[in-house]
């Protein structure tokens, strides 16, 4: 059976029955906050900011940054556990995380250098997925505290975790729109994995992709008109899709005998960085917002996936 590592860690560890994690050989790289990484990268010399990413090159699953062109990639965490699920911040200074140092998956934030890094939940079940308000005062997160895996949504300092989805299926994966009116999230609460957008207080959770294949991993773009999303819908391989913010005109992106996943928009909307197969083993890829010239971003022998771009401060404006 396929594995499901590509959709993240943490829910290989929640659905054993259904797959497997990935493994690889590490390479050597910089430790935090220092030197390089030895692959090359041939991304797009044009595109600027930062991608977060999850690598093993160095034996153990870690967070890590590079340049959107593929260079410089440097090691930000540097710990015996697995870390990995990078979120940038909307203003570019933290990047939150999960991490299982301290005995089970936990949400953390440091600093977009990797420095200063605090855990933010605090219990024995399994937290992930974390992913920012437009603001920066609110992360929206999974945990199974209720018992079962929900979208929560807590304050940036880790204080006040509150339950949104509240039912009884597994609803995880959040990602929140630009402009923070919105959250959209996988759920299998039909049935089967679809993506579902809610309002960011939890109310109108409305199906957006409600077909009998699977479907998850949603990102907005950053203007707020697309989702972008994995499916199986067409093959027995996850590909990349986009839709409409409405749920309509659903076009596939990659087409290949792999599975794709972990989309993640540029700051101005014309990539899409993801994690694939393709080439052997797990690497970070990044593509036209259409689908075309897709370029591979991480050359190694390791498993790199989980691709976050930082965001463009110039074109955030927070109302205070």
């Amino acid at each position: 059976m396929r594995q499901v590592a590509w959709i993240s860690g943490l829910l290989v560890i929640a659905l054993t029955a259904t797959g497997c994690g990935d493994g690889g050989e590490g390479s050597n790289s910089g430790d935090v906050g220092g030197g390089n990484s030895t692959d090359g990268g041939g991304g797009s010399a044009a595109l600027p900011g930062k991608i977060a990413f999850t690598s093993d090159r160095d034996g153990n699953f870690e967070v890590y940054v590079m340049n959107a062109d593929g260079t410089n990639k440097v090691r930000l965490t540097n710990d015996p556990a697995t870390d990995w699920q990078p979120a940038f911040s909307p203003d570019g200074s933290k990047i939150a995380f999960v991490s299982e140092r301290d005995g089970t998956e936990e949400v953390y934030v440091m600093n977009a250098d990797g420095t200063d890094q605090v855990r933010l939940t605090h219990n024995t079940v399994r937290n992930g997925y974390p992913t920012y308000s437009l603001d920066g005062s609110k992360i929206a997160f999974l945990s199974t505290r209720d018992g079962n895996f929900e979208v929560y949504l807590m304050n940036a300092d880790g204080t006040n975790p509150v339950n949104l989805t509240n039912n009884a299926a597994f609803d995880y994966d959040p990602s929140s729109s630009l402009d923070g009116s919105k959250i959209a999230f996988t759920s299998y609460r039909d049935g089967n994995r679809e993506v579902y957008v809610m309002n960011a207080d939890g109310t109108d959770q409305v199906n957006f992709t409600n077909n009998a294949a699977t479907d998850g991993d949603p990102a907005f773009s950053p203007d707020g008109t697309k989702i972008a999303f994995i499916s199986d819908r067409d093959g027995d391989d996850w590909e990349i899709y986009v839709m409409n913010v409405d749920g309509t005109n659903k076009v596939r992106l990659t087409n290949n005998a792999v599975d794709d996943s972990g989309p993640s928009f540029s700051p101005d909307g014309s990539k899409i960085a993801f994690g694939s197969h393709r080439d052997g083993n797990g690497d970070v890829y990044v593509m036209n917002a259409d689908g075309t010239n897709q370029v591979r971003l991480t050359i190694n022998a390791a498993i790199d996936y989980q691709p976050s771009f930082s965001p463009d401060r110039s074109k955030i404006k927070l109302d205070k």
